[in-house]
């Protein structure tokens, strides 16, 4: 015989009811962030690798108005959105250079303009890679509390029934069911949130050493035609 799980549903008390759709809809939400962060990831993945290979050849041929117009097309790539705040930088920080303001401040250091620019957005881009993991982390640790609660609920009506005389295994059955099923959906739900969060979080950590690569490459390049 096959489990009923809409009977169950329905034979299990009020808040083992309630326990069970608050995690059917944290499960739902869970599912949406998945598939979000999955498109996401995609779409950035592929224009970053794109972006990469034609910067290095726009660099090596000092078209750096080339290499911003690149990254400005490239609006999904987090790789392409900190070059473009460092590019912006080095562009106008040649500008300065060449030009004094009324109440000058001081020498202009170029390269410490564009490093401080390329930071900023890397903190930002971290940030707006990062959305949504939270809430799976949250999920992967609750859930299972959750599911226990309803499992602790569902034995206490058990127990309410032994309390008879006389209680036949069709009486037990639904309460140790419900208290069974409600542990396992916490668990299912759990599972499946950590796994995206630990995979989601190894997709971030990896972003973040190829900003730090190619921030750190456009830094020698800046050092490099500063000294030329």
């Amino acid at each position: 015989m096959g489990l009923d799980l809409v009977q169950i549903f329905k034979d299990a008390s009020i808040i083992v009811q309630i326990i069970t759709v608050m995690m059917m809809l944290m499960s739902v939400f869970m599912f949406y962030v998945i598939a979000e962060r999955l498109l996401t990831f995609r779409a950035a993945s592929d224009q970053s690798i794109r972006y990469v290979q034609a910067l290095g050849e726009f660099l090596r041929q000092h078209k750096v108005n080339e290499a911003l117009q690149a990254a400005n097309h490239s609006s999904k790539s987090p790789v392409a959105k900190v070059m473009q705040s460092g590019l912006q930088a080095l562009l106008q920080g040649r500008e300065a250079l060449t030009t004094q303001g009324p109440d000058d401040v001081g020498d202009f250091d170029l390269v410490d303009s564009v490093n401080r620019a390329l930071e900023r957005v890397k903190e930002r881009e971290t940030a707006n890679l990062r959305k949504g993991l939270p809430y799976l982390g949250t999920v992967a640790s609750a859930t299972p509390f959750i599911g226990l609660l309803g499992t602790v609920v569902g034995i206490l009506g058990t127990f309410q029934l032994l309390k008879g005389d006389e209680v036949s295994i069709k009486e037990i059955g639904p309460k140790i069911s419900e208290a069974l099923v409600s542990t396992a959906l916490g668990l299912g739900v759990a599972i499946i949130g950590a796994m995206a969060f630990n995979y989601f979080t190894s997709r971030v950590e990896n972003y973040v050493i190829d900003m730090n690569d190619v921030s750190s490459e456009f830094i020698d390049y800046v050092l490099r035609e500063g000294r030329g």
